[in-house]
């Protein structure tokens, strides 16, 4: 935590709450409650035992929820509305102490990017695997997550600059990759409507 530079743990946490948002604040509350890290002290409420009570409940909840296929998806849809600006305000949070407001609310900006960016392409991706009848891609996939994002908040925290280099590559993988997710959800999306009978196939055969 020592070499970790401010900006390197805003870019982490804003990546990891796009992933698993309360998974994120869960372990960096835990981590700093025993002294293990050293939060910017306007993010040190979240080692405060009733936050880690509330985030760890929230943990486990996701944790199961994500693992179920469908419901997945309607909880990363809802929690578009959440991650996001959480993300935003993680970020902020790490750069206001030191470089006041008009930083923080660059790195609230970008964070939010981050975030968005992360969360986009885990909820197009994991609704394209929600497509297979069988749950174990489903559950292969989740379990995936789970532990990317615990190994690349410890990574941000031991090895920081080989973690600030592999974010700048995500990030350019996502930027390559989010418009063909897209592309497969609008394709299931059509599909799905054609199956239930609120377009037909003719219908999409003209708009394409």
């Amino acid at each position: 935590m020592n070499e970790l530079t401010p900006y390197i743990l805003a870019a982490a946490l804003a990546w990891a709450s796009g992933i698993r948002l309360y998974a994120a604040l869960f372990i960096i509350g835990l981590a700093h409650r025993f002294g293990w890290i050293s939060l910017p002290q306007d993010l040190q409420i979240l080692s405060h035992g009733w936050v880690l009570s509330a985030t760890g409940l929230l943990l486990l909840l996701e944790f199961f929820v994500d693992k179920v296929p469908a419901i997945d998806s309607a909880w990363d849809a809802l929690h578009t509305f959440i991650r996001i600006p959480a993300g935003a305000l993680l970020a902020a949070g790490v750069i206001a102490p030191q470089d006041g407001p008009a930083w923080a609310l660059v790195a609230g900006l970008l964070g939010g990017t981050i975030t968005a960016g992360t969360h986009f392409t885990k909820a197009g991706g994991r609704a394209l695997v929600n497509t297979s009848p069988e749950p174990l891609s489903n559950w292969s996939a989740s379990f995936l997550e789970d532990g990317l994002v615990i190994f690349g908040l410890w990574l941000a925290w031991t090895h920081p600059l080989m973690f600030g280099l592999l974010l700048l590559l995500f990030l350019l993988l996502i930027a390559w990759l989010l418009p063909k997710l897209w592309r497969g959800v609008v394709h299931l999306m059509t599909k799905i409507t054609q199956v239930i009978g609120l377009a037909s196939p003719q219908a999409g055969k003209e708009k394409s």
